[in-house]
């Protein structure tokens, strides 16, 4: 079955606005003393400008990264086009061009070179970094191993106990024996629980985490000054 072809009526009204634009650009050009290819190479040369400053601004959007000065060549092309606009519109007598404007219409290429140029070759900024939030800080690794056959237990330390006030001092007794490498891994776990909850971790949810006596328990949370 053929596929029969409609015309767009958006790509339409483009062709129709850009010659006209087209038109109007060289009739300013051809109107300030450039004649011959001159005058039709000024609006070739504007839309360029236009169309690649857009397309470097989609594409340092399309990266997050900011468009400041694509944006501000964007708005010199696209001025020099409206202004060309309305200037045949019969406010600009085309037979006595001013001086201001021959020395805007000469000085275009150079300027036109100078921001096509920036917009190729200059590197894009850097995007703004988004604040770490809580939830994405970097957490202590809790690494838990059993091996088949466990090292050596290292000499046995004896855990002191708080000191407390003055007012509210009490005898101080000898608590059970804490091997080293499970008083780390219970800081380990008291820290990690710390900086996800935000609070400190209680004696019961230690006791519960590290599956030990009470005594045992009691001894390390006592150490790591858990309530």
């Amino acid at each position: 079955m053929s596929r029969k072809i409609r015309p767009d009526a958006v790509l339409v009204q483009a062709v129709i606005a850009g010659a006209l634009s087209f038109a109007h650009l060289h009739d300013i050009a051809e109107a300030a003393g450039q004649d011959g290819w001159k005058a039709w190479a000024y609006p070739i040369s504007v839309d360029l400008l236009l169309v690649a400053a857009w397309h470097r601004i989609r594409t340092l959007r399309a990266d997050h990264h900011a468009a400041r000065a694509a944006w501000s060549w964007f708005g010199t092309a696209l001025i020099a086009s409206l202004g060309a606009n309305i200037a045949t519109a019969g406010l600009l007598d085309l037979h006595a061009v001013p001086i201001w404007l021959r020395i805007l219409v000469a000085g275009w290429p150079a300027l036109a070179f100078l921001g096509g140029t920036l917009l190729v070759h200059t590197p894009a900024d850097p995007a703004p970094q988004p604040s770490q939030s809580v939830d994405e800080r970097a957490l202590p690794e809790v690494e838990l191993r059993r091996d088949d056959e466990p090292e050596p237990a290292p000499e046995p330390v004896v855990v002191p106990a708080p000191e407390l006030p003055a007012a509210a001092a009490a005898p101080v007794t000898e608590g059970p024996v804490v091997p080293p490498a499970l008083l780390d891994h219970a800081r380990k776990i008291a820290d990690a629980h710390r900086a996800t909850a935000g609070e400190p971790l209680d004696r019961d949810a230690l006791r519960a985490r590290l599956g030990l006596p009470a005594p045992m328990a009691d001894a390390i949370a006592t150490h790591l000054q858990l309530t």
